[in-house]
């Protein structure tokens, strides 16, 4: 759906000016475009550098800084869980308060050693390379709260797919007390 709001952005109908495969499992895009599927991929790290190293395509334009801040990684709870377990959302956030310090904080290199145990299949220059791509792109948000800006752009992506069938107001599905609680 980004990659379309992006193409439409761009003056480009994803129905009429590309055709566009959808058929194929995203863990296996980057293997159907080496063996010649299209003449362009959407990927996510490491396999867009993977494509790279391997001379088999380019990183030409990154979604996320095209698309405007989108909220792609959420943390969704029902209110019965948050309301008996609030302590575990707390700690939950401020770990992840955390994380998001640390990582506007340190060099790309200081977190490739800190990550790589997760990314094994993965060398440390990759993992430096991948983490300045994103840090020169903005992708890492500072703090855990949740603003209405990237609320309201993401549910104008999903009303353009056809994937909204009406617009839910901010405070309905947004809490960020916890958030907020975690930055002090």
């Amino acid at each position: 759906m980004i990659f379309e709001y992006v193409l439409k952005k761009n003056g480009i109908d994803p129905d009429t000016d590309i055709n566009m495969i959808q058929n194929i499992d995203f863990a296996n895009t980057a293997g159907a475009f080496t063996g010649g599927t299209g003449d362009f991929t959407v990927e996510f790290e490491p396999n867009a550098t993977a494509l790279e190293n391997e001379g088999a395509g380019y990183v030409v334009a990154s979604l996320g800084t095209e698309s405007g801040y989108v909220p792609y990684t959420t943390y969704c709870a029902k209110k019965s869980y948050l309301e008996k377990n609030s302590d575990i959302i707390e700690g939950f956030t401020r770990a992840i308060a955390k994380g998001q310090q640390y990582v506007n904080s340190h060099t790309a290199k200081e977190i490739a050693k800190v990550i790589a145990p997760q990314f094994k299949e993965t060398s440390e220059e990759d993992l430096i390379k991948i983490l300045n791509r994103y840090m020169e792109q903005d992708t890492y948000k500072e703090n855990p709260v949740f603003d209405e800006d990237g609320y309201d752009l993401l549910q104008e992506i999903l009303d353009e797919a056809g994937e909204l069938k009406e617009k839910v107001p901010f405070e309905t599905l947004v809490d960020n007390q916890y958030a907020e609680k975690a930055l002090k």
